[in-house]
């Protein structure tokens, strides 16, 4: 049976909306995603707050359903969800450390990403100090341009083979540019690439592929497959129907509503004027909630069965939408609309504002109510 247990940080009567976190979809996005990728293992993605969803809340109930390696950005989230995890999951930081925090990583049991010369002396430097020097991923560039070892790079390790001596070498990655298009030439040449450059290292696991990659087929899972996004209900291309469960949802509360006449104006700048009588509300959020300013007019709220389009300019704490095909009457002050929910996803508000889902996802704001249903059970106890 489905339990719901609310962030006691954000009363639910003084908020201004409400945003679920269905903490069973997660679990069912990654297991869905693991068998996928059968045949590689299949880690979890929670950098970012668990891409804005709270890794406190999240990360037990994928380390629940089948994962033991993690990947963060930065080493304070490593910390951060070091307290949150077993003492058995791996932890592996993708920027690796910056020279005064590879102690941190050593201390804390994190693996870092070696992205260059300069970080693996670093890291061989930091284990030198504790008397050992622990595990870490080497990442090379297969052409992203972004992070990892450049070809000259591998020749200079090729060439002293003391900067990578004793270094312990339990994964080497890479990561694609373009794996959201599918039939991109690049696709298939990053993972030649990467291959090539793997048979120059250390003997290790190899990963190249995140949510989008995974979709890619199994040419591309290799040995270890890294999904963030895809866990949260993110489409892993625009090609084809997203086969994943979507996981948030957020409601918020009208604020008022009047009626306005032909020739009004709506909002800053008074771009929206309607040529007939209108009814239209209020709703309590805005851009500070990460709601985006931009293309607001191509987006919508829904109540019930209706499409309630944004009109003019979303204000920092407010926006506001036509109402006028709800019957008078079926929705007032204080009732709730949705902006994501069962008729307009995470990728739809997206489109609307010209980005992507993944900035959408994680710039939705703390001001909201935040309501985590599912499964809320714990991983190390059964509980």
């Amino acid at each position: 049976m489905m339990s719901a247990c609310p962030d006691p940080l954000w009363p639910s009567y003084r908020a201004g909306a409400r945003l679920t976190v269905d903490l069973d979809a997660i679990a069912s996005n990654y297991r869905y995603l693991q068998t996928l990728a059968a045949g590689a293992s299949c880690a979890a993605v929670v950098k970012a707050d668990a891409y804005g969803l709270g890794i406190e809340r999240v990360a037990p109930v994928l380390e629940h359903a089948g994962a033991r390696d993690f990947f963060v950005a930065h080493v304070d989230e490593g910390i951060r969800l070091r307290s949150v995890v077993s003492e058995t999951a791996r932890i592996t930081v993708l920027h690796g450390p910056r020279p005064e925090a590879a102690g941190d990583c050593v201390r804390y049991g994190l693996r870092p990403v070696l992205n260059s010369l300069e970080q693996i002396a670093t890291w061989r430097e930091a284990g030198l100090r504790a008397g050992t020097v622990p595990e870490a991923a080497l990442q090379v560039d297969s052409g992203m341009s972004r992070f990892g070892l450049s070809g000259a790079d591998l020749e200079a390790l090729q060439e002293n083979e003391g900067l990578v001596g004793g270094l312990k070498v339990g994964l080497v990655m890479s990561h694609l540019a373009c794996a959201d298009t599918p039939d991109h030439q690049a696709n298939r040449a990053q993972k030649e690439r990467m291959l090539e450059m793997s048979a120059r290292l250390p003997s290790a696991p190899l990963s190249l592929s995140a949510s989008s990659g995974i979709f890619l087929g199994p040419d591309y899972h290799l040995d270890v497959v890294r999904p963030g996004a895809a866990l949260y209900g993110l489409a892993p291309n625009r090609t084809a129907p997203n086969p994943l469960s979507p996981v948030v949802r957020l409601q918020a509360h009208v604020l008022q509503i009047r009626e306005i006449l032909p020739g009004d104006g709506v909002g800053y700048g008074l771009t929206y004027r309607p040529e007939r009588v209108r009814r239209i509300a209020t709703v309590a959020v805005g851009y500070a909630d990460g709601f985006s300013r931009h293309g607001a007019g191509q987006g919508c709220a829904w109540f019930e069965e209706i499409c309630l389009p944004i009109l003019g300019r979303v204000s920092m704490d407010s926006l506001i939408v036509d109402i006028s095909d709800v019957p008078e009457g079926k929705l007032g002050p204080d009732m709730m609309v949705d902006l994501i929910g069962p008729r307009r996803s995470v990728d739809d508000v997206a489109d609307a504002a010209g980005t992507i889902g993944y900035e959408v996802l994680t710039s939705l704001g703390h001001r909201f109510y935040r309501e985590y249903v599912g499964n809320q059970k714990n991983p190390s106890t059964g509980d």
